[in-house]
């Protein structure tokens, strides 16, 4: 009776620790998710060190469904290359689109600084600041889509092409290797919520130290960041959208 519950349980917990350790291995690597999280800290009003769980959070619903697709035996479509050039020159237009207007903002000053100059002279008495919720988030700057840090979490996963070759060639791999199916829910389970875990350990990290470092910034400074951030994501879209051509 013993061994039989121990078994599961070594199974999940040997499946999730593995996960969780690929997962933040690969969260680690600069790349333009981790760039827009950085901006979308940096930029927030309101309690920005939550950006980072928003963000995996769309991160997350985006991968419950390619880890259905692949569990139904779709992943040929995922190693088609006519497939990855396509999400290649989608994803880096709207990366260069994303980065773009960053810039854009910057040179027009309408990035709010109101943060900045707060933290300097001590908050008013009595204010709070509320969790950026999606809805405030978008609400605050006047854009919709990548504004949102849940919809941007999709969008810019999606735009990032190696972002679908990882689960059409590692992810897969994994998913085969250790069994993992519909049927055997539990190991499904340790395999999604220790790879969601590597993933918001270190965006949730990338988003305090955003948040509350650039709190101590003069608006120059701010504003350098923030088009220094952009620039890389220009550079990620445009390589994005052309390295899938490179290789043949």
């Amino acid at each position: 009776m013993l061994t039989e519950i121990h078994e599961p349980l070594s199974s999940f917990w040997a499946i999730f620790s593995f996960s969780f350790l690929v997962a933040l291995t690969g969260a680690m690597s600069p790349g333009p998710l981790l760039t827009y999280t950085i901006i979308q800290s940096a930029k927030a009003r309101r309690r920005g060190y939550l950006i980072g769980f928003w963000v995996i959070t769309g991160h997350a619903l985006l991968e419950v469904a390619i880890i259905a697709f692949l569990l139904l035996g779709f992943s040929f479509v995922l190693q088609n290359r006519f497939v990855v050039r396509g999400i290649g020159v989608t994803g880096g237009v709207l990366l260069v689109w994303f980065g773009a207007s960053i810039i854009r903002d910057v040179l027009r000053g309408r990035i709010p600084t109101d943060f900045l100059r707060s933290a300097a002279t001590g908050r008013v008495a009595g204010e709070t600041r509320e969790a950026p919720t999606p809805a405030a988030s978008t609400r605050d700057s006047g854009r919709p889509g990548l504004e949102n840090p849940v919809v941007g979490g999709v969008l810019v996963s999606m735009a990032n092409p190696y972002w679908w070759v990882w689960w059409a060639t590692i992810g897969f791999a994994f998913l085969v290797q250790f069994h993992i199916s519909f049927e055997s829910w539990q190991r499904l389970l340790a395999f999604f919520l220790g790879h969601e875990a590597g993933d918001l350990l270190w965006y949730v990290l990338v988003s305090c130290l955003s948040f509350f470092g650039l709190q101590h910034l003069n608006r120059r400074a701010y504003y350098g960041i923030l088009a220094v951030c952009a620039a890389f994501m220009i550079l990620f879209g445009v390589y994005l959208g052309v390295s899938p051509f490179l290789r043949g």
